[in-house]
């Protein structure tokens, strides 16, 4: 049974883990000799992609760790478990973990704000008659105001402002009516990834949508470039 230390950092008396005769083993000891032995004994490297294992990072791991759990310790319970005197000092002891990280971003919603689902009608007797392999259109996206038929919609750059594309049905037209009125359609949705500007302009801002069209003005349309 060894006595309590006084910690220099927060003046409290505590526990150490090495201790010999009342008195704290040296870190330098620690370091160089008890960690080696221990690892040696485990049979794992003392060394590994970051260096050599010491009781510091031992330390930093365990703080890292605490931050990551399931219920996590906040930045300043984790400053003053560690003992530190500024909470920036704690900050490099945190190393957030890609589970950590992808759980954030789902929470913030920021993935889900730059995506939007579509509606998609798949025309079945296009399908069974052999159409498809002909190359006539048996897909068409439901844009609200018109229907898209281009294969590769998801990555057409036009695909919020496509008026000017023989690809695109404006609703009002016959032909539109004609496909959204037959029998055997399925209907189905699309999860669509959104760049920012096409974002601002869903959201219905004029001065986003001039933006896009001015970026989109010497972007070939998908027809053009079958030509």
């Amino acid at each position: 049974m060894q006595p309590d230390q006084l910690d220099l950092k927060t003046g409290e008396l505590v526990s150490y883990l090495f201790m010999h005769k009342a008195a704290r083993i040296s870190q330098s000891y620690i370091n160089k000799s008890l960690i080696p032995m221990l690892c040696r004994k485990a049979g794992v490297p003392n060394k590994d992609i970051r260096g050599t294992i010491t009781s510091h990072r031992a330390r930093a791991t365990i703080a890292s760790q605490l931050f990551n759990a399931r219920e996590p310790l906040g930045l300043f319970e984790l400053q003053r478990w560690l003992g530190h005197s500024s909470p920036s000092s704690t900050q490099h002891y945190i190393d957030i973990t890609p589970t950590k990280l992808a759980g954030s971003l789902s929470k913030a919603g920021y993935f889900e704000r730059n995506r939007r689902m579509v509606s998609v009608l798949i025309d079945q007797d296009a399908i069974s008659s052999g159409q498809m392999q002909k190359g006539e259109p048996w897909r068409y996206y439901d844009l609200g105001h018109g229907l898209c038929s281009y294969d590769f919609f998801e990555q057409c750059p036009h695909r919020m402002a496509c008026a000017k594309c023989s690809f695109y049905l404006p609703k009002s037209s016959s032909e539109a009516q004609y496909i959204e009125g037959r029998q055997n359609l399925l209907k189905m949705m699309q999860e669509i990834p959104l760049t920012d500007d096409e974002q601002a302009a869903v959201n219905n801002d004029i001065g986003a949508i001039d933006k896009l069209l001015e970026k989109l003005k010497n972007i070939e349309t998908p027809d053009k470039q079958r030509r």
